[in-house]
Formats: C-alpha cells, structure tokens, sequence
C-alpha cells in the first residue's frame, strides 16, 4: 500500500485447483436493502459437505496485512438452513466460527455484514457504494478452500452501479473464483464509476488493463489520471521487459476517492485497490504515486514472493523476514517510476528522498533491530490497533522506508561498483522466482546477488551488515554521483530535540514519548509532562519557544521547569543542532553539473521505455 509507508502486501495464487468433489461448490450472493445504515445482506450455500459438522469461520486477517482484525465483529444476525429450508442449529465454539450439525450434505448460512469503513482492508457500503474487501465480507467453510466458488452480487434498482473486480464474469452479475485463496484475494466495488481499458501487445500475448475509478471528478481529470496511469504501467513494465501473466488476460485498477473513503492502497494478484478521501483536482500527483507502488506489486510480491508468505494463514497473523524486499523494494520502485514518468520532477524526487533518509538516518530504531526483524514486526504495526502506549518511536523504522533506503543503497553501489543495476537485480529475481513462480528464501535472494553483482563476498557482506543487521553507507557520496547534495538543512540552529508540543495557557504539553538521543529524553522529559518554562521564559506559544532558541547555540545549557502529575519540576536541557537533511540538486545550489553527472542521472532516472 501506499500511503507509502503502509502499503501494504498482496496474496499470489496459483488458478489451478486441487481436485474437488464434482459437485461440491460455493454460492454466494450479496444484497443492499439497508445500504444506507452500511448493512449488507449475504448467503453462501456449501454443497455435498462431507463431514458431519460444517465448520464455518470469519477471516482474521486480509492478503496484504499481517496483523489480526477480526472481522467477525462486523456480523450478526447468522442463520443456517438445510436444502429444504429448515432451520439448522449453530454452536458457537470461538469468537470467528459458527458450526452446524444436522445438514445433511447442504447448507445455507445468512447474515448481515456492517461495513462502514472503505480501504484496502474493510469493507463499506453506503448509498453510493459497496466497497468490498472479501475477508472482511464472506464467511468460508473448512474443506471447501479449494472448491469453486460463485458470487451475485444483487444490485438495488435504484442503483446505476457497476463491478469492478478481478473475479471472472460469468453470466449477469455472477462471477467466479477457482478457489477459496483467489476468492479472498479479490476485492469488488460496486458503484457508478468511470472506467478506462487499453490493451498492451506483450511479447505478442494480449493483456487487458483497465482502471475503474469511483470519485466526484470531472471526465477531464479522469482522463489526465488514465493517461498518466498508462505512463506507469509501461514504465515499470520497462523494468521488466513484460508484464506478468494476468489470470483471466486482465489487470485492474479500482479506485475509490470519495469523501468517506479511508486512505489505502492494497495490491492483489490481478487487481489493486486504491482509496482516498482526496479529490483528483488537490491529490492527482500523490494519489498517482500510490498506484505506482501498488502496480509495481503485481511483479514484487504477487508473483516475486517469498517463501514465509505461503500459504497466506487466514486465521493467524502472518510474518515475513522479507518485507524490506517485498514493501521496501516495492516503495523505491514506486517513486523511482514516478521520476522517470517525469510525473515528479527531479527536485520533487530529491525532496521525497530526504524525507525518507531523515526518517531512517535520525530514528533510532536501527539501535534495536536489524532490517530483517523491521519486516518481522509487521504483525504489530501494519494497520495493528492498540490502546497502551509502544515505544516504536524509538524502536522501529518503517520496513517501507527502510528498505526503500537500503533499495536505494544497493542500487548506487551496484552502479558505482560493478556497472549494474537494481533493475538487473529485480529482473534476476523474476526470471527465477517470478515465472514459474517459486517462492524465494534470503538465502534465494543472497545468491541472486551473488550472481547479478558478479562478487560473493560483496553479497553476503551486504546480507550480513546490512539485511541481519542495521548498517547503512555513507549516502552523501553515493548521491554525490547524481550531482545531488545530502547536507544538514538548518546548520548551526537550535532545537530540543524532534518533540510534539501542544502549546497552551498552562504551557506546552509533550505530546508523543520523546526520542532516546534528543536533548528532551536526555534531560529526562516524556509524554505528557507540560513545559512551564525554558530559559526562564513562558512557554504558551510556538513564538515563545522560537525566541528562547533563538538566543542560543547547539551546546547551551538552558534550565526548564515543568509540570509531572500535578507537580512542578526543574531540570537542565542542553541544546542541539537541529539534525535535519535535505537532498538538494547541484544546479539549485550554484554546482556544475558534469557530463558525467547528467549521464548518470539519465540511466538511474531517465525514461526506460523505448
């Protein structure tokens, strides 16, 4: 997903099923009387069911998150039925199972869904929409995981919506997925949307591409998103040289940008799901990079995945030692294409990058874990809830991020080091893992790089320092090749470190817990305590705490008092540089820009469509 630090990592499913009963199958059908109050009405039948209790279960979990959801708190009503109608009992032994007795071979379970919160992991349904994310809609039976199944989706007569997914139509509003996984793996969303498909001649196979977009823009902006859409698509399908084989000969963007959609970006094996609350007309340039990320997916971790990802577990929370490759890699890629679209321009780029090496480079969480448990700590974090408190402030850096920033790493050194590239590193890894598919292990990875680089050693030191460790390059000097400078932003400036205020008549509340190596934390200051005064002086406002840092130098020794639970404190905070970087082209700085330089700009962040 993309918010780019939350993307997020879709599921790859292989069409063929196992072999089935003959008979045995799955029906669903989805209806909207109560659209309005977020309700949809859902049956499934399970036929020829071959054990005496049916066991029927709610997903916990979504292809693309890791943590628990429980989705079975969005259900009631459930009622089971044998294939004459009669009622059937349910016992209940857990939180997300319903199990029937009694069935005969046949029965239908109904129930109504409340969905009021469209993503990529939800569901919503409101009087414009059924935004439907399969996990968190359709209930699923032990046994049947690889039997067909078939969903209606029953549109009310007073809705002018279409369907948007990556299931197979068959006929009217029926469509098919060939197993359990692929069902799951298929988000759906009924609307009035605008849609747009081209076809790309690919090697000589014919794919279809189409983008489905639900929002309130006008055909104008629509059109500029399709056509800027296309630019993404064949630029990354540059990096590859062909684009994936798509189930059914087909690939969908399906786009939500309402004001009640939640910000989201989810990939799938043949799809993507895109939602935001922002418009094309304030957002068209950010939301473009978000479906550059999520495309991107459709080689790197649909078909390139790795081996802890299979099979997806529905029921328990999923963790991956490789999410640095899979989302990290993934978020360099979104970026880069968009540079080399010319979509971002290369001070945009340059911006982009020095926030990421901010986040990465000043947090201290690389004190705590390497980039491989990072990944491994996705189950906590990626769209995890809790109520306590955490330390990941301190503790954890974004696997996107990071591993952006380590992508970024390794593509600098295997250009300035072995006339390489990291596009030839991801095309190594899709010639042996992405087609056939065959799920990749870091020791895949490892040898992959070995072999692209030319150097075992190299390889296995990066692996080691870098990977199950937490060290990083000097990128002042890689990025220097660029003609880019990585400078502090604001020398010589003071500040009290990266810390959240909330300024107001008692003073200015510490919002967030403070970071390890912040002149804050060093004085002793966290959540919640109440700045009173710095420096003697009232700290009520932004301005107030301007003034006292701008009388003094990074080192100062300045007193403050605050307030802890009710009592007033006093202690010494001792003032720092303000640590920020920025990425600033030469040209912008007054430095010439060699031949050399553009050069080398032109093979990392020029256009590689021919």
């Amino acid at each position: 997903m993309k918010n780019k630090f939350y993307c997020l990592f879709g599921l790859a499913i292989g069409l063929m099923a196992q072999p089935v009963l003959a008979q045995q199958k799955v029906t669903y059908g989805l209806s909207f009387p109560n659209a309005l109050h977020h309700e949809a009405e859902i049956t499934v039948n399970f036929s020829d069911i071959t054990s005496d209790t049916l066991k029927v279960l709610m997903p916990r979990t979504s292809p693309g998150r890791y943590a628990i959801h429980e989705f079975a708190k969005n259900v009631y009503n459930v009622r089971a039925t044998d294939a004459q109608g009669k009622p059937l009992q349910i016992f209940r032994p857990n939180t997300n199972e319903w199990d029937v007795l009694g069935h005969k071979g046949n029965v239908t379970i109904s129930y109504t869904l409340f969905a009021d919160h469209a993503d990529g992991t939800y569901a919503g349904v409101d009087e414009t929409h059924a935004h439907l994310n399969m996990p968190a809609t359709l209930m699923y039976a032990l046994g049947f995981e690889k039997s067909p199944a078939y969903v209606t989706f029953n549109i009310p007569q007073d809705k002018d919506w279409k369907i948007a997914t990556q299931l197979r139509k068959e006929q009217g509003n029926t469509y098919f997925a060939p197993n359990f996984q692929y069902l799951m793996d298929s988000p759906t969303e009924l609307s009035n949307f605008d849609m747009a498909e081209w076809t790309v001649d690919d090697n000589g196979k014919k794919k279809t591409i189409q983008v489905t977009l639900h929002h309130q823009g006008t055909k104008e902006q629509f059109e500029e998103y399709v056509a800027k859409t296309k630019q993404i698509v064949a630029e990354q399908r540059a990096v590859y040289g062909q684009l994936p084989d798509y189930d059914f000969g087909r690939y969908t963007f399906t786009g939500c940008y309402m004001p009640q959609a939640v910000g989201d970006g989810m990939e799938h094996r043949n799809s993507t799901m895109l939602t935001s609350s922002r418009s094309l007309a304030s957002a068209m340039a950010a939301l473009l990079n978000t479906v550059s990320h999520e495309y991107f997916h459709s080689w790197n971790v649909e078909r390139i995945r790795p081996k802890s990802l299979e099979p997806f577990n529905f029921q328990e929370a999923n963790m991956s030692e490789s999410l640095w490759l899979a989302e990290g890699f993934t978020s360099y890629y979104g970026d880069l294409t968009m540079a080399r679209t010319g979509l971002f321009d290369l001070k945009k780029y340059a911006s982009d990058l020095a926030g990421d090496l901010n986040y990465v480079l000043l947090s201290p969480g690389r004190e705590y874990h390497s980039l491989k448990e990072m990944s491994m700590q996705a189950p906590f974090v990626d769209a995890a809830r809790s109520v306590d408190p955490v330390n990941r402030h301190n503790t954890f850096i974004s696997y996107y991020t990071y591993g952006s920033m380590t992508g970024l790493a390794l593509d600098m050194t295997l250009r300035q080091q072995y006339n390489k590239t990291l596009d030839d590193f991801m095309q190594a890894l899709w010639r042996k893992y992405g087609q056939p598919e065959k799920p990749y292990t870091l020791a895949d990875l490892e040898e992959t790089l070995a072999e692209v680089s030319g150097d075992k050693a190299f390889a296995s030191t990066f692996f080691r320092n870098t990977i199950n460790g937490s060290q990083l390059p000097d990128f002042a000097p890689l990025l220097a090749k660029a003609g880019l400078e990585l400078r502090k932003a604001k020398p010589g400036e003071t500040t009290i470190g990266m810390v959240a205020l909330n300024h107001g008549k008692e003073g200015a509340t510490i919002m967030n817990g403070t970071f390890i190596h912040s002149a804050a934390y060093k004085a002793g200051l966290d959540r919640t305590d109440v700045i009173l005064t710095l420096d003697g002086r009232k700290i009520k406002k932004e301005k107030d705490l301007q003034k006292v840092l701008s009388k003094h130098k990074p080192g100062d020794s300045i007193p403050v008092t605050f307030n802890r639970l009710g009592q007033t404190r006093s202690t010494t905070l001792v003032l720092e540089e303000v640590p920020t970087l920025e990425v600033v082209p030469y040209e912008t700085i007054g430095k010439e820009v060699s031949p050399e330089i553009q050069a080398y700009r032109q093979a990392w962040l020029g256009s590689k469509v021919k």
